[in-house]
């Protein structure tokens, strides 16, 4: 029984209250079938060496009565109170769990319970990384309770915006972090684009007036044969480039790779450049 209870526990029936219940009933059967096979066993054997004081038939009677009533009441009450027990135990560390999975300041995922998500994520998503811009100058011109504030409204504006199967988490300070499913590449980022807009022109209270922030993001795709890490570090990237860039920008990886190919590209005509100009420039000063 003791192991019974605990793989009860283990899986989490006991979060409702209606399983006490169940529990108490099933227990008080389980009571009463083990009385009547003790009874049905030791009947015979008592009238074997003429111990029973009433006639057979009139002995199993009474002993289906007392296993009813004694056997099948006290168990069930006894049960109950286990019940009552775990439920307590569950909902304890349901909380727990759920405590150890969010964060205290927005509500959302930490980064804990994020990089899990990452690591189950299916192809056919992408991953957005979120930093929003300037946040240090909002602490030192309003105070640490202002940007909190901040925090606060940006992640209400993401629990609203992504839904479904999406997970949306505070990575940490101002970083959050998203895994968006649905369509295609480019309706992703259109759909980060509109939500960068909306927080741009969505005012924030704060002590002493109010602000408007805005946000920077780097996208990257979720792959089938992709590892979490490459594709963390490539959205990391992108959220880089977006910050380089001037801030206030939804960059994808693509147009990182394109960015960085198009910048060597053009040091490499410098160099060329510069290479065919020196030797002119030296023959004019001699």
């Amino acid at each position: 029984m003791r192991q019974w209870i605990s793989l009860q526990a283990d899986l989490g029936n006991f979060q409702r209250r209606r399983a006490i219940y169940i529990f108490a009933l099933k227990m008080s059967f389980a009571a009463v079938i083990m009385s009547l096979l003790i009874m049905l066993v030791m009947l015979p054997v008592l009238q074997w060496f003429d111990l029973l004081p009433v006639p057979i038939s009139e002995a199993m009677r009474l002993g289906v009565l007392l296993a009813w009533i004694v056997g099948g009441t006290v168990s069930g009450a006894l049960a109950a109170l286990a019940g009552c027990s775990i439920h307590k135990l569950a909902v304890s560390r349901a909380e727990f769990q759920r405590l150890s999975r969010t964060d205290m300041l927005s509500g959302l995922l930490n980064r804990r319970a994020f990089t899990e998500a990452l690591d189950q994520a299916a192809e056919g998503a992408s991953l957005v990384i979120f930093d929003v811009d300037r946040s240090k100058t909002i602490n030192d011109r309003f105070g640490h309770a202002s940007g909190d504030a901040v925090i606060v409204a940006v992640s209400q504006i993401f629990a609203h915006v992504f839904a479904g199967e999406d997970v949306i988490a505070r990575l940490g300070g101002e970083e959050f972090g998203a895994i968006v499913h649905g369509g295609d590449t480019s309706e992703r980022v259109a759909r980060i684009e509109s939500i960068r807009a909306e927080i741009a022109n969505h005012p924030i209270a704060v002590e002493g007036g109010s602000v408007k922030i805005t946000i920077s993001a780097g996208i990257a795709d979720i792959g089938k044969d992709r590892k979490s890490e490459a594709v963390y570090a490539a959205a990391d990237k992108a959220l880089y480039l977006a910050k380089t860039l001037g801030r206030n920008r939804v960059v994808h990886e693509y147009e990182r790779l394109n960015h960085v190919w198009h910048r060597s590209a053009t040091d490499q005509k410098r160099e060329a450049t510069a290479e065919h100009v020196e030797p002119k420039r030296y023959a004019q000063r001699i």
